[in-house]
Parts: C-alpha cells; structure tokens; sequence
C-alpha cells in the first residue's frame, strides 16, 4: 500500500516556531515528528510514501531525502499555490491506482494499520475515516431552552465528540471528485459526498493520537517515551 504525507501546511498554530520549520519537522526529543511517522510507517510494512510540500518544502526533502536511510521509497509534490487538504492528491493521479493511505504530517499515533486496512475492506465504500474520541471543555455555562424558557443549565460541561485523526483510507476513485489547481479541503470532500448520499465509514480507535499542530499536543508529546521497535509507537506518557 502506498502512504500519501500531507506536509503543505503552514502550521500557524504553532507560530512563531513554524517561522523557522515547518510543523512536521518540528522536534519530539531529538528527532522531527515526520521521521518519527516515516519509521512508524517502515515497520507496518509502507515502502512507498509521496510527501506532499508546500510552505518550507525544501526543508523536507533535505531531512527525508529519498527516504533510503529508513529503506522506504520517497517522491514529493510541491505546491506553487495552497491546495488545501485534499487538493494535493490531484497531482498523483496516475500514482495512486490501488487503496491507499494519506495522514497528516503531524499525526502520532498507535494505530493499528492493520485493523484499519481491513475494516476499510470490509464496509463498502471508498473513504474510511480513522477517529477518536475528544473531550472538550466548554468555557461558558450552556443554557437549553424552550420557546424562550431556560429548560436545562450546566456549567462550564465536558462535551465528548468523535473527530477524524487526519488518517484516512482511500480507494482511487475518490480521485474523481478532487478538483485540478484549486484549493480543496477535506471539509469540502465530505460536504460533497454526504449530500451525495456517497458511503462514507469510520473506524474507532481507542488508543493513542496527538496532533502536534497544537500547543497541547505537541507539548505533551515531549513527555511520551517512544518504542521505535514497535509496529505501533507502544509509547506511553510518563506520569
């Protein structure tokens, strides 16, 4: 299976670091969290990866190179203007003949490929969607209300909402519906195929997910021990 990284981004959540590197050759210890991904995706069996540039792409291909150091194939794209999310897969179009897989460039995670794969193969559809479960805090008291009568009241509550990892599964006629040379997010892919009545499927995962694109996550990540030998990261978070 071939792997699509998304590395476009400009990565604003994380100024002022992202003045200097792109976000996903910012450091986790002492190595980028790409490197981390392209060794994470080596050991559940990924040779071939596509790096998709943008901002500071040239950064990117002169820390991964062709990817022989990790004994994985990379090629790259490279965006003259912002493609958005999904936009970049217009440009591999003669690449990606068979299922294939695209992340984000700042994901860690332990997720198991395997059971991801197969759940995609199982259900059908073209796009399966790997979530988790996140917990937000509300920073205000939420009022409900009936025809202008407060019915419930609840302070400051904790709200549970299932969010894509940015790990998705992808057949190749989703190609079909991305746009040449235009933005196109992922936003507008799953607009487009939900009211299209199109199948669109998920696949729940329990475990481990930072997004290092925020200060949190990306904090907390410097306090995760990393087992390199591991298929999945097998990390866990020091106490």
């Amino acid at each position: 299976m071939k792997a699509v990284i998304q590395c476009g981004g400009k990565g604003l959540r994380l100024r002022p670091h992202t003045s200097i590197l792109p976000k996903p050759l910012m450091p986790i210890g002492s190595r980028p969290v790409l490197e981390l991904l392209l060794k994470w995706l080596r050991r559940n069996g990924i040779k071939d990866v596509c790096i998709t540039t943008g901002y500071l792409g040239h950064l990117i291909r002169s820390v991964c190179g062709d990817g022989s150091q990790w004994n994985i194939r990379i090629t790259y794209t490279q965006e003259i203007e912002p493609l958005g999310t999904m936009g970049p897969l217009s440009l591999l179009r003669q690449q990606l003949d068979e299922p294939f897989l695209v992340l984000n460039g700042d994901v860690l995670t332990d997720l198991n490929l395997n059971q991801f794969v197969n759940c995609h193969r199982r259900h059908q559809g073209i796009l399966t969607i790997a979530t988790a479960t996140r917990v937000m805090k509300m920073d205000f008291g939420v009022i409900d209300e009936t025809a202008g009568r407060v019915t419930e009241f609840r302070e400051k509550p904790e709200l549970s909402h299932l969010v894509s990892m940015g790990i998705y599964l992808m057949d190749p006629p989703i190609l079909d519906r991305i746009p040449s040379g235009i933005p196109f997010g992922f936003d507008d892919l799953m607009f487009q195929m939900l009211e299209e009545g199109a199948c669109v499927n998920v696949f729940k995962h329990n475990g481990m997910w930072l997004d290092i694109g925020r200060v949190e996550d990306f904090l907390k990540a410097q306090d995760v021990e990393w087992d390199e030998q591991s298929p999945a990261f097998a990390a866990t978070v020091a106490a």
